[in-house]
């Protein structure tokens, strides 16, 4: 049986997630299933450590133990889950290694992708970027983080996109999933949040010029400060977690 310590508040949180309709089929189940547990965990609401409860998730999410098993095996391959020995799972922890390897190729990646981008974007598709800033811009404002993160993506994947290399594209989707997480992660902090407007209003002028140098630079400047920050935190609340810390 279940202790109370064993299970995870997700009442709140999956109430606002939609849920899957009735009479679909088993995989659209099992991936609206896998979706709804990605969000919680890429988002923050079920934190890095937090313990699943298999039956709280299937009286939640209105399905039986089979998609909610099938899920967590998929987001255990992906990484976001952890197996215990006892064969339930938590939510993993950020690893700061993990992030640091991450910070030299996205920067990579999307430093190239803005050099190819700005060299080949016509007038239509920079505009097309413009929006997508001005949308985070007013997410900001309105302290809208989910918001801002879905434009925030568009953003990058748009210049990813318009650098035209297709095998460029597609490593940078392998890696989505975890730059997601990361990226949303560092964006919590209010100070970075609003460093990381500044950064797009950055990008968004090279791409404009056409100036593809500027463009990588500033990409790659623009993922090292966002993810940087967020392993500086992450060391610092390793180190306070220590015992004999103050």
């Amino acid at each position: 049986m279940d202790s109370p310590a064993d299970t995870t508040p997700l009442a709140a949180l999956l109430a606002k997630v939609p849920q899957p309709e009735p009479g679909r089929r088993k995989g659209a189940l099992h991936g609206s299933t896998v979706a709804q547990l990605r969000n919680l965990i890429v988002t923050g609401a079920l934190a890095p450590g937090a313990k699943l409860n298999e039956r709280e998730l299937c009286l939640q999410l209105g399905v039986s133990r089979t998609p909610v098993r099938e899920a967590i095996k998929t987001l255990t391959q992906d990484g976001l889950l952890r197996a215990l020995p006892n064969k339930s799972s938590v939510v993993a922890e950020l690893d700061v290694g993990e992030i640091e390897a991450l910070i030299d190729v996205v920067s990579t990646i999307e430093g190239l992708a803005g050099e190819l981008a700005a060299a080949r974007a016509t007038d239509e598709a920079v505009a097309e970027i413009g929006m997508l800033h001005y949308r985070m811009m007013l997410h900001h404002t309105r302290d809208e983080l989910p918001g801002y993160f879905e434009a925030n993506k568009a953003f990058h994947r748009r210049i990813v996109e318009l650098a035209g290399n297709p095998v460029l594209l597609w490593i940078w989707e392998l890696l989505a999933l975890r730059v997601d997480r990361a990226r949303y992660s560092s964006n919590l902090w209010p100070k970075r949040w609003k460093m990381a407007i500044q950064e797009h209003e950055q990008i968004l002028a090279a791409l404009t010029a056409g100036d593809a140098a500027l463009a990588s630079q500033r990409l790659r400047e623009h993922v090292r400060n966002g993810l940087s920050g967020l392993v500086a935190a992450l060391k610092e609340r390793g180190e306070a977690a220590k015992p004999g810390s103050a």
